[in-house]
């Protein structure tokens, strides 16, 4: 007995050894920053460019809701007169409708180019809501120091933001040794076909990119516990989407005489199965990558849990999984979302209908969350099939490569209290497009946000300040300069 404790004690002593020495080996991945080059930024005159395009009701088709063609052909207008040098030194291509590929040609042909991307639709303000607004929702108002109005954030900040960029490097004189690429999509929000177009395009010229930088995560603070510093987050992948459709056919009749058990009691047990018994998490991807990032940043203790995830993961995926945004993280999600059974009261149903939908996590696939379905369900009177849009996750992209070394340098010049961090989007951009293309599609918006502010995406008081989008462009061109030299 005493051996026996002698040796379990000696095992505890190595392991906490290995624990300590893997915490202090998980050094700072951060790059040290370096002064940002000269650019100047004309912040109202910026800001007042972008509250023009706020104005045109750039709405893409969707169901119930026609595209607002003549508010396109006004913003390409728009974007020419007031980026002239830009439309004269690159090249320009309307491409799948109101897309427009530009191409602004690098001194060295044989390096691969990279883009820069960005979508000139916005999301439709919800009917009854206009008058919640601060400002009107398509008033493109610059007041107390922001500039309000849909698409400030998503994503015409984006875009106008780089064409500042460009239109102020090319009057300085600046002309790349990379070919560097502008990709706007007029359809992200309903799907992005304007962005297939683009990247099918290229894919038949035989481009092959550098680097892919979209919209995406943000700089925030408090997101990350035990990091005070804002938190950079740049979107290394996004997860797939599927739904998945489950009818049960049923007798029919009247209800005053029901069977044991109806379509919809049939139904209904099965997606209280799915519920129940969610595809399992795993800290992997984007998801692992961003405390590999973060972890050296915290205190000591929370440190030495993030250096030794082959002995903490289980502890941490039950602490993420808590909570449904740190769940969302770790696995591949389901929501039951829609459920339809009979028209009248005292009917019983002869049909019974539900969707469930999930998004996937990388690594997981749409067959695989299909398969989930049919053996959690395990019924054979439930039909299971798909229904409408489904897409796989996309390839998680290289946080070891020149090109994430470029970005992440480019970050901290220009916002060096920042720390960057690799992460996994829950929502979807165009850039899944690209994936094809590269293997450095990044996704990231040079702003920084109150938590707060994420419900204006999509929701009322859409805005972004004055002084942050004068950065955003100054972050451009710094990036543009680094990654094109």
């Amino acid at each position: 007995m005493k051996r026996f404790l002698l040796l379990f004690l000696l095992g505890i002593c190595v392991l906490a050894s290995v624990v300590v020495v893997r915490a202090l080996r998980f050094t700072s991945r951060q790059v040290a920053p370096e002064a940002p080059e000269a650019f100047p930024v004309d912040a109202d005159a910026a800001a007042a460019r972008l509250a023009g395009s706020l104005r045109l009701r750039t709405l893409a088709a969707s169901d119930g809701v026609p595209a607002r063609d003549e508010a396109f052909v006004a913003l390409h207008a728009y974007l020419q007169e007031h980026f002239p040098r830009v439309h004269t030194a690159l090249r320009r291509e309307p491409v799948g409708g109101h897309s427009v590929l530009y191409t602004w040609p690098g001194s060295e042909a044989s390096l691969r180019p990279m883009m820069l991307m960005g979508h000139l639709d916005v999301v439709p303000v919800e009917p009854g809501t206009e008058a919640s607004w601060t400002r009107p929702p398509f008033s493109g108002e610059v007041v107390d120091g922001y500039v309000w109005g849909r698409g400030a954030l998503d994503d015409k900040g984006s875009v106008l933001g780089i064409l500042e960029a460009v239109e102020g490097l090319l009057a300085a004189g600046y002309q790349p040794r990379r070919t560097v690429l502008l990709a706007f999509g007029a359809d992200e929000e309903v799907g992005g076909k304007g962005a297939q177009a683009m990247a099918a395009l290229l894919q038949e010229r035989g481009v092959r990119l550098e680097s892919v930088l979209d919209e995406g995560g943000m700089m925030m603070t408090g997101t990350v516990p035990g990091v005070a510093a804002p938190v950079a987050l740049v979107g290394v992948a996004e997860k797939g989407f599927v739904s998945a459709e489950l009818v049960v056919e049923g007798e029919g009749g009247h209800s005053s005489m029901p069977p044991r058990q109806t379509a919809v009691g049939v139904l209904s047990r099965a997606v209280m199965r799915l519920e129940e018994q969610p595809m399992p998490a795993e800290l992997r991807g984007g998801s692992r990558a961003l405390f590999e990032f973060v972890g050296p940043e915290m205190p000591f203790g929370l440190r030495l849990v993030f250096a030794n995830l082959w002995l903490f993961e289980p502890l941490v995926l039950r602490q993420l999984e808590g909570q449904p945004s740190t769940n969302a993280a770790v696995r591949t999600t389901t929501a039951a979302t829609m459920f339809e059974g009979s028209v009248k009261d005292n009917v019983l149903p002869s049909r019974a209908r539900a969707v469930v939908n999930f998004r996937i996590l990388p690594g997981d696939t749409v067959e695989d969350v299909l398969a989930h379905v049919r053996r959690v369900v395990d019924d054979p009177r439930v039909k299971v099939g798909t229904l409408g849009f489904k897409s796989e996750p996309s390839p998680v992209s290289r946080t070891d490569s020149e090109a994430w070394g470029v970005l992440q340098r480019s970050i901290r010049q220009v916002f060096p209290e920042a720390v960057v961090a690799p992460y996994l989007m829950v929502g979807a951009t165009d850039a899944r497009h690209y994936a094809g293309l590269s293997d450095s599609v990044y996704r990231f918006m040079p702003l920084r946000l109150e938590r707060a502010d994420l419900a204006r995406l999509h929701g009322k008081d859409e805005r972004v300040s004055v002084a942050g989008y004068a950065n955003a462009v100054r972050f451009y061109a710094q990036y543009l300069r680094d990654a094109t030299r």
